[in-house]
Formats: C-alpha cells, structure tokens, sequence
C-alpha cells in the first residue's frame, strides 16, 4: 500500500514536470518565435494546458455554484489588482531603464486583432484557463501533496519561472506579482470562481479597455 502511494505520488510530479516544461516551450513560441497570431496561439495554448489539467483530475471544472460574495471578490480583486498595475507601472519607470520598451513589446500584440475578438478570448479562454491550470492544477496539486502554504509558494515561482523563458523582465515581474496575487486569494477562498472572474476581468481591463500603455 505504501508502496503504491509512492509510486502514485512520483507519477503525480513527473506529469506536473512535464505540463510545466510544455507550458515553458509554450511560452516561449507565443512571445519570442511567434509563428502565428499571438491571440490565437495563446488561446490555443493555454486550452492546451487545460486539457492537460483535464486529462490528471477529471473534476478540474467543477469549481462550485456561483455565489454573490465569490461574484463580488472576482470583480473587487480584479479593481485592486489593477490598481497595483497602475501604480506599479509608475514606480518602475524610475528603476528599470527597460520598462517602457518592454511593457510595449507585450502590448504591440494589441496590434494582432479586433479589439472586441481579443477581449473576449481574454474574458472566455484565456484568463479562466490560466486559473484552472495554474491554480486549479498546478497549486491545488502541490498543496494536496506538500501543504497549502508551500504549494503556494512554489506555484508562484513557477508562474514566474515559465515567464523567465521570454527574456522580458518586466513580464515576469508582472507573472510574479500576479501569482501571488491570485495564489493568495485561491489559498483563501478554496474555489477557482473568484480568481477566475478576477483574472478575466483584469485581463479585459489591463490589455483592451485601460491598457497602461
């Protein structure tokens, strides 16, 4: 028995290891080779990722009866984080030499399509799939097996980690920022609802209806 739990919970890490060395590559295609659309390819690898999420825990989308307080915490969450941006976006002016071109590097891919197409990849795809993999996978995974602090802890590297891959400092600064962010607010509400509505909305706000840039 004990045996078989070992065996379980060593197959449980090589799959993580090898969704996180696919979201890597991913990464890396979308924001440094970009062989096509980078809306498209996003929303494509990102479904990717979930479907890789879907394939270890079948019970990956059923994150809850929507509730008004969850409801509520998505929109409020998104309003602070945005705000955190904002400010943010200030501040670093005056310590990275680099920040204006490489905040402009990421939003020139504003350029790749509708305004109204992007937003609703990012309302729909790509902001709920984020959360269901990197939370709903990757951090619930790793607090079931490690413990809830340092599943959290370790998710947040490794959402910055994979944004490394893109030479863009600025952007794993913001992947950090936002990892534990999120992180925190899955740690303390245990559904994937909120984060979910928070990280669509400002994705939504940040890229399409007040981009910082």
């Amino acid at each position: 028995m004990i045996k078989g739990g070992l065996d379980l919970s060593k197959k449980n890490s090589n799959y993580i290891i090898f969704t996180l060395i696919i979201a890597s590559i991913l990464w890396y295609l979308l924001f440094v080779i970009k062989p096509m659309n980078f809306w498209l390819e996003m929303s494509l690898s990102i479904s990717a990722l979930v479907l890789m999420s879907f394939v270890f825990n079948k019970d990956i989308f059923k994150i809850g009866k929507p509730t008004i307080r969850h409801i509520l915490i998505g929109i409020f969450s998104a309003i602070a984080l945005y705000i955190i941006f904002y400010l943010g976006n200030i501040v670093s002016g005056f310590i990275f030499s680099f920040k204006d071109s490489q905040v402009l590097s990421v939003y020139s891919n504003r350029s790749n399509g509708n305004l109204i197409w992007i937003g609703l990849l990012l309302l729909f795809i790509i902001g709920p799939g984020e959360e269901i993999y990197w939370r709903g996978f990757i951090q619930n995974t790793l607090s079931n097996k490690i413990g809830e602090t340092k599943g959290y802890l370790i998710s947040i590297l490794l959402y910055a980690g994979v944004h490394i891959i893109t030479g863009n400092v600025m952007l794993v600064i913001a992947a950090l920022v936002c990892g534990i962010f999120w992180g925190w607010l899955y740690k303390k509400e245990k559904s994937l609802l909120p984060v979910i509505i928070s990280h669509a909305i400002w994705d939504l706000t940040i890229f399409v209806i007040f981009p910082l840039m």
